[in-house]
């Protein structure tokens, strides 16, 4: 374990080439919304350099750009902490993604080719073995691919842009409850592919819309819990 709480193996490669603050900035968006680095958390820029093979300028770049988008909280005289999202912000977000999603499955119901509805059930059976494997790392990802690649064979390149800017705080709100989740959360995926292929949109709009509103309702529930 990394003196800032970071498990072996959790740092990501900087990927070449590109502005280095923008690759900074990157790997620590990933290491928030994976959940490597907790809500809370306080993050000393040294040590984070030291991680990421970088000097301290594109580090303290970079949380100041995370702070401006929510990710980080900046306190005077304190430093840099992962933000700890409250309840209400949580409960909008995902409000705000039950809407997105569902008019991407009623699309994705009406457009789906036959590759779609196979690629969607591959994704499905790899989730399952995620599951059964207990790899919460490996299911939070599918999971997000699964949901992107229906945004993607709804054909609406505005609604997947919306959907884009709200993808990874799913990813960092799901995260704590996926293993809650577990296979009921695949059930419910299989149940959407089947309405996807049969054409049928009002039946696809309703499970997505039920499938997040249990997401959400789960979120809270461990909040409270």
């Amino acid at each position: 374990m990394l003196s800032t709480g970071l498990p072996h193996g959790a740092v990501p490669r900087l990927e070449r080439p590109g502005p280095l603050r923008d690759r900074v900035y990157e790997a620590l968006l990933e290491l928030i919304t994976t959940r490597a680095l907790r809500p809370g958390q306080h993050l000393v820029e040294s040590e984070l350099a030291g991680h990421l093979g970088v000097s301290r300028q594109p580090v303290r770049e970079a949380l100041q750009r995370l702070n401006t988008e929510g990710w980080v909280d900046l306190r005077p005289a304190q430093g840099a902490f992962v933000h700890e999202p409250t309840e209400e912000e949580a409960d909008q977000l995902l409000t705000v993604r039950t809407l997105l999603e569902a008019e991407a499955a009623r699309l994705a119901a009406a457009n789906a080719s036959s590759a779609g509805v196979a690629a969607l059930e591959e994704l499905c059976a790899e989730g399952e073995r995620a599951v059964a494997a207990d790899d919460v790392d490996g299911a939070v990802t599918l999971n997000a691919r699964f949901h992107s690649k229906v945004m993607e064979l709804a054909g609406n390149a505005v609604l997947a842009e919306l959907a884009a800017q709200v993808d990874r705080r799913v990813r960092w709100y799901y995260t704590p409850i996926a293993r809650q989740r577990g296979r009921q959360s695949w059930v419910e995926h299989r149940e959407m592919i089947a309405a996807i292929t049969d054409r049928d949109e009002q039946r696809a709009t309703r499970l997505m819309r039920e499938h997040t509103e249990h997401t959400r309702r789960s979120y809270h529930e461990r909040a409270e819990s």
